[in-house]
């Protein structure tokens, strides 16, 4: 099935006129799960016409304010616009406090329920339809976890010809067939799924990684992802400020994907130091790691498709 992803803030430390701070919200089967909510996330969301009441999850991957500045709004304006399923919020400890105390301190109206789940393992956290998102800790000036979205297998190829040649019909038995039972063909004799049907494929695969110094555990958490997002904050010029502040350089996530097999980098939460103009030194330095890389842009959509 895949997802679309949608960039609705780039920017990192502070909102720049055209950049809005980071988050993003992946859609998959008419659920939506949104991934830190910066400052301007609202607006890029009304942009983009993605409806509030939609979300199901917020997954925050720290309490930095970059991160988080746009929840209280995205609350309290979930409440009005009628909606009814809880919202799940995801985070690592002091996420709890930081929601609770604001809803508090701005006497917020709140008529649906919030479940916030702070993160203290590495795993997954979220099970939807065909799909999970699990966790995992990276290393940072306080706790922050990356996420990554991982679709269930999908059922192998059907192949029609070896079905009649097997003596099974076309028709309800061939449902039955891709569901993974045995049927019975026309001569009475069982044929199993494996005859007809190819080994099962795996589903589409989506991670998001942000604030964090570079480790090798990084690239086995994202292994094969179909589209990896990940903070590509500093040129190499600045590689000592980023190391003593814990965050990734272009050239640095790149190595990550490369490592990692991912089929496309997409770099986010940008150095408010760099212009619009001056990103494509970042883009320079990861093409020269992984050519697969993109910069992402505010509002920019993006469709994950499931492997072939």
């Amino acid at each position: 099935m895949g997802f679309e992803v949608f960039i609705l803030g780039t920017g990192g430390m502070m909102p720049l006129p055209q950049r809005f701070l980071t988050s993003v919200m992946c859609r998959r089967n008419g659920e939506n799960l949104l991934f830190d909510c910066g400052e301007g996330t609202q607006i890029s969301l009304k942009r983009l016409n993605l409806k509030w009441k939609k979300i199901s999850a917020l997954f925050v991957s720290h309490t930095h304010a970059d991160h988080v500045t746009g929840i209280p709004g995205i609350l309290m304006l979930s409440s009005q616009v009628e909606r009814e399923k809880p919202l799940y919020i995801y985070g690592p400890p002091k996420i709890r406090e930081y929601v609770e105390a604001n809803l508090a301190t701005l006497d917020s109206y709140i008529n649906y329920e919030i479940v916030i789940k702070e993160i203290r393992e590495e795993g997954i956290v979220y099970r939807g339809e065909g799909f999970t998102v699990r966790c995992f800790f990276l290393r940072h000036s306080k706790p922050c976890v990356g996420y990554v979205i991982d679709e269930e297998e999908r059922p192998g190829e059907f192949f029609p010809e070896k079905a009649l040649a097997a003596g099974v019909p076309r028709g309800p038995l061939w449902s039955r067939l891709q569901a993974g039972e045995p049927v019975s063909n026309e001569r009475g004799e069982s044929v199993k799924p494996e005859e007809v049907v190819g080994p099962k494929r795996r589903g589409a695969k989506f991670a998001f990684v942000t604030d964090t110094q570079s480790f090798d555990g990084i690239a086995r958490q994202v292994k094969d992802s179909d589209l990896f997002i990940c903070e590509g904050m500093f040129t190499e010029e600045f590689a000592e400020s980023a190391l003593s502040k814990k965050h990734l350089t272009a050239r640095q996530a790149a190595a990550i994907a490369e490592s990692a097999g991912a089929k496309s980098l997409g770099l986010i939460h940008y150095s408010p130091r760099f212009t619009t103009r001056e990103l494509d030194k970042l883009l320079a330095e990861a093409r020269e790691v992984f050519p697969g890389a993109f910069l992402t842009k505010d509002r920019q959509v993006i469709e994950v498709k499931n492997p072939e």
